[in-house]
């Protein structure tokens, strides 16, 4: 029998795993929990969407989404939390589908066009993605279609050289007396 799968070597996977989302129905309860709990924290919290992300799409169309998000770290990699607001999402596609969990890995890139040309050859889609949330206008994220192959959402990321300073940090600074 003929093997049906052809070799592409993607190189998204060589560098790891930079980052877990865990999509939450409540981000600051689930923060809280994480930093009482566990001790993870601080957090750095953020709305995605505009006038923050300039650029938004959704199944290869122009849209408009939110959602907060809570960025940390387990030791060397980031976790991510992720309370969708509004809007249509690849986050309220898994919802309805699998209820609230782990969603998506991120893996960094320095060269998001190519990475997204690399993956489309390989015939992967890009279904969501927004740009343009660092300082400088720059940052990009892409989701690949890959849950029905790997059984887990990729997330390529160009992270902007300086980022926006967050909305809110927790848990909060507290003041010398």
């Amino acid at each position: 029998m003929k093997n049906s799968y052809k070799k592409v070597s993607l190189p998204f996977l060589e560098n790891g795993i930079a980052q877990v989302a865990i999509l939450v129905p409540n981000l600051k309860e689930t923060i809280k929990h994480y930093y009482h709990d566990f001790g993870i924290g601080p957090w750095h919290i953020y709305t995605y969407g505009n006038p923050l992300v300039k650029n938004m799409s959704y199944q290869g169309k122009p849209t408009n989404y939110k959602m907060r998000v809570g960025l940390s770290y387990f030791g060397r990699m980031r976790i991510e939390l992720i309370q969708p607001l509004s809007g249509d999402t690849v986050y309220a596609d898994f919802i309805k589908e699998h209820g609230y969990g782990v969603h998506h890995f991120g893996i960094l890139t320095d060269d998001m066009p190519s990475a997204v040309r690399l993956a489309e050859k390989a015939g992967y889609e890009i279904i969501m993605d927004g740009s343009g949330f660092g300082l400088d206008g720059d940052g990009f994220y892409a989701y690949i279609d890959t849950e029905a192959k790997l059984g887990v959402t990729l997330e390529l990321i160009e992270r902007p050289k300086r980022r926006v300073p967050p909305e809110e940090i927790y848990p909060p600074e507290e003041l010398d007396d």
